[in-house]
């Protein structure tokens, strides 16, 4: 007869023995690993202001998820970072829990009518150096508005510059969350920036388009911004069960070897629930594998620096 420690229980996949070495006991032991690793790790700053725009023009495949993880990471780190939404669907000032109701002042003011980026900011409760513009349903309009003016494609590029130069305290970083279409609220995205971080899912049809936007961001380098350089590409909903997953995360390795991080963003529940709650998995559930992963990308990404 079987020592009742170690008595085995059969799953819908196997058997699991419980002496110790469990694929939960690994798991939970790996993530106290990582948090201990991430505790003792100072990032550092910047020297200048780091721009990124989040792009894909492929929708769900985390773009704003990444967008306020990274930039509530970074915060929680000691930066001092600002989210500038630039969906009309504010999903971004939803899940920093900034106010974002019709009338608000927004980031629509910005680019439309000259307002100053300073008096549409609002800090978000997540944490302190954590700072969002939001973006209300006003946006929905701004790319037919935007048609008839003069330097359309560089409106929200110079009003951050404005500000950049302006705020008493300084910015580290600055991530721009951008609609899954290439029109000028994406265009002003891409000429505001000196960095593209790009999501990809990976799942079935994960670099189905990327073609398409590395030519359309190559082509913005060439005639609108000089300084734009995809640094950074950050695999999402990463499944460990599914050889599809580490196919897929394995063929955009081999692409892009230089620019995708070691780490990778699993399919979570947290991670989904967060936004829900106005807030970022980093603050919703601190221990969980999504709110860890996100502080390692983000860790990585300041490690990194800027892109020479």
């Amino acid at each position: 007869m079987k020592h009742p420690e170690q008595q085995s229980v059969r799953s819908d996949d196997d058997v699991t023995t419980f002496d110790g070495s469990t694929p939960l006991a690994r798991e939970l032991a790996d993530m106290a690993k990582r948090r201990q690793v991430l505790a003792a790790t100072t990032l550092p700053l910047p020297a200048r202001t780091r721009i990124f725009t989040i792009s894909n023009q492929k929708g769900g495949v985390g773009k704003t998820t990444t967008v306020v993880n990274l930039a509530a990471a970074l915060a929680k780190s000691g930066a001092r970072v600002l989210v500038i939404d630039l969906d009309p669907q504010g999903n971004a000032s939803t899940a920093l829990s900034v106010d974002h109701r019709e009338g608000t002042p927004s980031v629509y003011d910005v680019i439309v009518d000259d307002l100053e980026m300073e008096d549409v900011v609002q800090k978000s409760p997540e944490f302190d150096g954590l700072y969002c513009v939001p973006a209300t349903i006003d946006l929905a309009g701004a790319e037919i508005e935007l048609v008839s003016m003069v330097a359309r494609e560089q409106r929200l590029a110079r009003a951050l510059s404005s500000f950049l130069e302006n705020v008493h305290e300084g910015i580290d970083y600055v991530f721009i969350d951008c609609p899954p279409s290439l029109g000028l609220l994406t265009i002003n995205a891409f000429v505001a920036a000196t960095e593209v971080l790009i999501p990809i899912q990976c799942e079935y049809y994960a670099l189905e388009g990327l073609s398409q936007l590395l030519k359309n961001i190559e082509m913005i380098e060439k005639h609108l911004n000089p300084k734009l350089k995809v640094s950074t590409i950050l695999l999402t909903m990463f499944d460990s069960r599914t050889n599809l997953a580490h196919q897929v995360a394995q063929d955009v390795r081999e692409h892009f070897p230089d620019e995708v991080l070691a780490a990778m963003i699993p399919r979570s529940v947290r991670i989904s629930e967060a936004p829900s709650y106005g807030q970022s998995v980093v603050s919703y559930d601190t221990n969980s594998s999504g709110s860890l992963s996100y502080m390692e990308a983000a860790a990585e990404i300041a490690r990194r620096g800027v892109p020479r």
